[in-house]
This record gives C-alpha cells, structure tokens and sequence, in this order.
C-alpha cells in the first residue's frame, strides 16, 4: 500500500457561530453550528485536495459526536481512530466574528470527551500507517489526553512518519500563558514540520516581530521547514539550506476560520507525495503557493469545513493572479 496516509489528531468540536458578525455573543440574536477543531478540519482539507486522511480522537458519546464522526465519513476522512466516551460531552466553542472577520472563543469543555482520550483508547493501527503525523497543543492541556498524545507521537516517529506540529495557540483554555508557552515548546523539538501563524510567532518568542532573527529563534536543527502564515500577506518559510517568503492573495475575506488549517492541509497534501519538496525551494514555492491560495479561499466563507476548497478552486485562484 502507497504510504500516503496523513493523520490528524487531537480536538473534534461544534463552533456555535453567531448568526451576526461584529456582535458580542450576548448580543448574537441566533448562533449557527459549525463542525470545527483544527487537527479534525486539517483532516478534511487533506480529503477535499484528493489526498488521503484519517483523524484519530475523542468525541462525546451524544447527538454532537455522532454527527461529527459521521461528518468525517461524509468527507472521506478514516473515522477508525475515533472513539467516543459516555460520561463526557462533546466540546462546544462559541465563537465570536468580528467585523473584520477574526474571532474570539469561549469554551464549554469540563471536561469534553477529547480531554479524556487515554493511551489504551489508541488505534495504534491507524498510527503506525501514517506518512505524516499532525498534530496541535490543545492535546497537551491535561490529562490524560496528554499522554495519549505523547504516546501517538511516539508511535508515529518510530514508524517512519513525519511529525507535523500546529501549535494552534488557545489563551482561554491553558490554566495560564506562562502554562501554554512551557508546554507548546515542551514538544517543539520534536517536530519535522512546524507551521506558526505570525500571532504565536509572537507569543511563543516574546517578541513583536516576524523578522528572521525572532524565527530562527524557534529553529531547530532537526527540523525540515519551519512556515510563518501572515494571514492575507502570505507567508515566510525556512529550511535549513534556504528561506524565504510569499505573498498571499487578495480575497474578500468574511471570516478567518479554518485558513490555516486549509493552509496546513494543502501543504501537507502535496509534501506527503513529493518529499523532495522539502530540499528544493522552486518546488516548496510552488506548494505554498498553493496552500496560499487554499487558506485564502477558506476566509470568503462562513465556518471552516464548507469553505476548505477543492484542488480546481485553488488552482484557478492561482491562475488569476
């Protein structure tokens, strides 16, 4: 069997979306429910762009997990890593859209199933099949999800795949900054693959700055790319022979979620077929190019999932400009 498969771990949730943008929630006259949890929609961009994907974590043995297990089989993402849990909920994220289109979050999760995914609930099978193993930080809040999450990258590793880290930064649920940033670098090392948006960049170095000499800050000499998203301004990439950076593509943007997301599936589809990519920077180009042109599709509509776009929908964007 081609070795091709991506796996996404961690959170599966429902983003309630007000019905209004630039609204606080308490004003929102109505919410609309969005299926969302980035490792979960990295998963589904992988399958939109033709590549093959399985998701591996923990939902709520109710109405919600279902129809979240059910919305992975509907977009041709492996749903045998999902398990589900009796006692806990499915987790729930309000989420507010401001006028410009970003977002601010308040959790229902204590605790949501996804926290409560253990190492024995593992689908080692789905693991070990990985070329590229994904995964973010929400995963390393608490236990026992923790450790499942340290066990899968384990797993992964000794099984040939690449670790691709997103590190999806969420304030409200670390108990503290301080508790996010020692944990978000406690794997850091680890990780082939690294994609920061230019906000955790910031956060995770302490500095206000995108510039090289505050990356490279976060480099490791293991790593095979490190990638700097700079929302409509495109991106910055690093390897260790060469870097460099892109610019991203004008879109009339509604709302931001899921544009990273879009943009590490993208990415992920085309290295996972042509690693060279990785040592050939004309090629890298090209590929984050194109995950540009996926991330930048996913803001012109509402909710992460029903705006990850198809391969024809990137590659005419990109022939526009």
């Amino acid at each position: 069997m081609a070795k091709d498969l991506i796996v996404s771990f961690g959170e599966m949730l429902i983003d309630f979306v007000p019905t209004v943008s630039g609204v606080s929630l308490a004003e929102a006259p109505g919410f609309i429910k969005a299926p969302g949890g980035a490792p979960a929609n990295v998963a589904i961009a992988v399958a939109r762009l033709g590549g093959r994907a399985a998701f591996v974590g923990k939902l709520g043995d109710d109405e919600f997990g279902r129809m979240l297990a059910g919305i992975l089989r509907d977009n041709g993402v492996d749903d045998g890593g999902v398990s589900f849990d009796t006692g806990a909920r499915t987790a729930l994220a309000f989420v507010t859209l401001r006028t410009d289109g970003e977002r601010e979050f308040m959790f229902y999760r204590n605790p949501s199933a996804d926290m409560l995914l253990t190492e024995g609930e593992l689908n080692l099978d789905v693991i070990t099949r990985a070329a590229v193993f994904h995964y973010g930080s929400i995963s390393l809040i608490t236990e026992p999800c923790r450790s499942a999450h340290l066990k899968a990258m384990e797993v992964a590793r000794e099984a040939g795949a690449l670790l691709s880290y997103d590190p999806n930064l969420r304030l409200p649920l670390w108990p503290s900054a301080e508790a996010a940033q020692e944990q978000i670098l406690s794997i850091w090392d680890q990780a082939d693959i690294i994609k920061v948006s230019d906000v955790e960049l910031e956060f995770l170095s302490g500095q206000e700055s995108v510039e090289d000499d505050v990356v490279l800050t976060l480099w490791r000499p293991a790593f095979k790319l490190l990638v700097v998203t700079l929302g409509e301004k495109g991106c910055k990439y690093y390897t260790k022979d060469f870097r460099g950076s892109l610019d991203g593509y004008a879109v009339d943007t509604v709302d931001t979620t899921g544009a990273g997301d879009a943009f590490v599936g993208a990415m992920l589809r085309k290295i996972v077929d042509d690693q060279t990519v990785l040592q050939d920077e004309g090629k890298l180009r090209e590929v984050l190019k194109f995950a540009n042109a996926c991330g930048a599709i996913t803001t012109t509509e509402k909710g992460a999932i029903p705006a990850l776009p198809s391969a024809p929908a990137a590659v005419e964007l990109l022939k526009r400009h």
